[in-house]
């Protein structure tokens, strides 16, 4: 794979402390939902393959810069729909509000007065939708932008695709579930058109001391 060639994800975020701000006043009339959108550092869902391994994803923090946040044209929709539009910022400016931190990237808006948004207020105050989702794009298979680890666990292959830096922050969701990540190359094109696939850890290691033991022999 070229390694300027651009690929399109979409990632669900677990454990996004979804809730409605409310007003304090005793009655639970705010509408404000925030959340966390991003978690840095935290490994995806599996992505579906069809062999042993096991294949997730790890945003780092520096994937993610206040740059790209404020350039872009980021969507705030429910169930993955772009009709249903509840907030939006485009170059840093609109109804949708975000802070970056150590954690991840923190959301907030004010849902509308609309059938779309007493619907996000209510699935999200009643826990029934309890995660987000965000899609992003970036360049899988340049070193600069997608790093691979592989390590091998209890004899299981695991490959780690951790994202370095984004070409695009496109949109965010709110979604009831985590559903499998979504791509628009299947796992096995990443798996196999990522360049000069590392061993395990373990042999890594293993390798390293019979090169520096040959050493000492000469």
């Amino acid at each position: 794979m070229d390694k300027d060639t651009v690929i399109r994800r979409e990632l669900h975020t677990g454990g996004a402390g979804l809730l409605v701000r409310d007003t304090g006043e005793g009655e639970a009339s705010g509408r404000t939902i925030e959340g966390y959108a991003i978690l840095f550092d935290t490994p995806s869902a599996p992505f579906p393959t069809d062999g042993d391994t096991e294949v997730r994803e790890v945003i780092a923090p520096e994937a993610v810069s206040q740059e790209l946040l404020d350039g872009s044209d980021i969507k705030f929709t429910l169930f993955h729909d772009r009709q249903l539009l509840l907030a939006r910022s485009k170059g840093g400016k609109g109804t949708l509000r975000y802070t970056r931190d150590s954690k991840g990237v923190r959301f907030s808006f004010e849902a509308p007065a609309t059938a779309d948004g007493d619907k996000a207020v209510e699935l999200v105050r009643s826990g029934v939708i309890d995660g987000c989702s965000f899609a992003f794009s970036t360049r899988y298979y340049d070193r600069d932008h997608v790093r691979r680890e592989v390590t091998e666990e209890d004899g299981r292959k695991v490959v780690t695709f951790r994202v370095m830096r984004m070409t695009g922050l496109y949109d965010m969701t709110l979604t009831p579930d985590p559903a499998y990540p979504a791509t628009s190359v299947n796992t096995r094109d990443l798996l196999s058109g990522f360049p000069d696939e590392a061993p395990p850890r373990d042999l890594t290691a293993y390798h390293r001391e019979m090169r520096a033991e040959a050493r000492r022999r000469l």
